[in-house]
C-alpha cells in the first residue's frame, strides 16, 4: 500500500472534523502505519434501529469512506447486539429495546443504503452479536468491574436524569460496556462517532487500556443540522433528506437549506474536493442562489447520477419557479359523474404516506386542486365529463386527474 504523506492524510480526515482525542496519538498511529506499510483499523459502530438513512447518518460514513479512500482498513459493526439493549445517549427516558427480528430487518437495509457510500469491496462488515451473544453472566459481571458508577454519572444524559429523578435502567449502564468491548474484540486504532458518542468512545479506549492494548482515537464529527435550520436532521422532525429518496424530492429539499449552511452542507456530506471547499465558502457568501442550486446537484448527482441531477433541476425550474405541472406528472382516470373524496385520491395515488400526513398538509396549505389551495379533508372531487384537474401535494408531487 502507497500510503500519502501524513500531513496530506490529516488534511483529510480532520475535513469537518470537531475533535481528535488525542490528536497526537492519531499522527503517530498514522506515521506507524506509513513506515510499516500497514493499514490501520478504524471501527465505526451503528445500531440499526430505524431502516431509512439521512445525510445526517451520511457525515459520518463519508469519514469513514475517506479513511478507506487512504488505504486503511474500514470496519462497519452492526450491532445486532447493543440494539437490542438501546443506546442511552440523549434520552431523557429508558429506550425500548428491540427484537432480534426488528434489527435484523433494519439492519438489511441499513447495509444496503451504507454500500451507496462506502466501498463494499474494502469493507469489513461485522456484527457484535457474534462476540457480545456468546459472554457469561461472569463474563459481563467482569467487564462492569472495569467502570465505575461515578464515572458513569459523569454522562450528560444521565446526570440530568438523575437530578431529576428520572429513572436509569441498570442495563442502560452496559451500553458504553458494550460498546467498548467491541473496541477491545476488534482491536481498533481508531473509533468514530458523532459528538454525542464521545462517552462511548473513550469507554473504549479505558477498556483497550485496561486490556494492555494499544488504546483506540476518538474522532468526532458533528450533528448534522436539518432543513429547518435549526434542530439535528431527524426523520422524527421532517427536516431530513434521505439518501434514498427520489432525485426530485432529494433536489427540492437541499435547496430549501438556510443559505447560513450551505458551506457546512458540501463540507460534510458531498464528495467536492478540499481544494474546492476553500472557493465554495466565498461563493456561498456572494451567490447563496446559485450555489445552493450547485449544492442540490452535487448531492443529487452523487445517488442518482448526473442525467438525474439534470433533470431534478429542470423539474425544479418548471414546477416551483415556472410553477408550471411537469409533462410526465402521472395521470389519474375517474368515471364520469363519479364523486371521490379527495383525501382518497391523495392516499391511493400513495402521494404521502399516511392520511395523517395529507390532513397536516392541507391544514398548511400544502395541497391543491387546479392552484385552488384545499383545505377540507373531507373535501370531494365531482368528475365531469371530459374534465381535468391539476392536482398537488407539497412541493414535489403532482398528479393530474382525469374524469371520462
Amino acid at each position: 500500500m502507497n500510503f500519502k504523506p501524513v500531513d496530506e492524510q490529516l488534511a483529510v480526515i480532520k475535513r469537518g472534523t470537531v475533535e481528535i482525542v488525542p490528536e497526537q496519538e492519531l499522527i503517530e498511529k498514522l506515521k506507524k502505519s506509513k513506515k510499516e506499510n500497514k493499514s490501520l483499523k478504524i471501527k465505526l459502530g451503528v445500531d440499526p434501529t430505524r431502516p431509512d438513512l439521512h445525510l445526517g447518518h451520511s457525515v459520518i460514513l463519508r469519514k469513514l469512506r475517506q479513511f478507506q479512500d487512504l488505504g486503511h482498513e474500514a470496519i462497519l459493526i452492526i450491532g445486532g447486539f447493543t440494539a437490542m439493549i438501546g443506546d442511552p445517549t440523549g434520552q431523557n427516558k429508558t429506550r425500548p429495546a428491540l427484537s432480534l427480528e426488528e434489527v435484523q430487518e433494519n439492519a438489511e437495509t441499513y447495509i444496503s443504503q451504507a454500500q451507496k457510500i462506502l466501498d463494499e469491496s474494502k469493507t469489513t462488515l461485522v456484527n457484535n452479536v457474534d462476540w457480545l451473544g456468546d459472554m457469561t453472566f461472569m463474563d459481563v459481571v467482569q467487564l462492569s468491574s472495569k467502570l465505575t458508577v461515578a464515572r458513569m454519572i459523569e454522562r450528560d444524559d444521565f446526570s440530568k436524569r438523575f437530578e431529576n429523578n428520572e429513572p436509569i435502567s441498570v442495563h442502560e449502564f452496559l451500553y458504553p460496556l458494550a460498546q467498548g468491548q467491541d473496541s477491545v474484540h476488534l482491536k481498533s486504532d481508531v473509533e468514530l462517532g458523532g459528538t454525542d458518542q464521545k462517552f462511548n468512545l473513550l469507554v473504549g479506549r479505558d477498556l483497550q487500556k485496561t486490556d494492555g492494548q494499544e488504546p483506540q482515537v476518538c474522532l468526532m464529527m458533528p450533528l448534522l443540522v436539518g432543513t429547518d435550520g435549526s434542530m439535528k436532521m431527524s426523520k422524527s422532525y421532517d427536516n431530513y433528506i434521505g439518501i434514498d429518496e427520489p432525485a426530485n424530492d432529494m433536489y427540492g429539499k437541499a435547496l430549501s437549506i438556510p443559505d447560513e449552511l450551505i458551506y457546512t452542507y458540501f463540507e460534510l456530506v458531498t464528495d467536492v474536493s478540499i481544494e474546492e471547499l476553500e472557493s465554495l465558502k466565498q461563493k456561498a457568501e456572494e451567490d447563496p442562489r446559485n450555489t445552493k442550486h450547485e449544492l442540490a446537484h452535487t448531492i443529487t448527482r452523487m445517488y442518482h447520477g448526473e442525467k438525474a441531477a439534470e433533470a431534478a433541476r429542470k423539474h425544479f425550474e418548471e414546477t416551483v419557479i415556472k410553477k408550471n405541472i411537469p409533462d410526465d406528472a402521472p395521470e389519474f382516470h375517474f368515471e364520469s359523474g363519479s364523486t371521490v373524496r379527495l383525501l382518497d385520491i391523495i392516499s391511493d395515488a400513495e402521494m404521502t404516506s399516511s392520511n395523517g400526513e395529507t390532513k397536516r398538509m392541507m391544514k398548511q396549505g400544502g395541497v391543491s386542486l387546479n392552484e385552488e389551495k384545499i383545505k377540507d379533508p373531507g373535501f370531494e372531487v365531482t368528475f365531469e365529463n371530459g374534465k381535468e384537474y391539476e392536482l398537488k401535494v407539497g412541493k414535489r408531487n403532482f398528479a393530474r386527474l382525469i374524469s371520462g
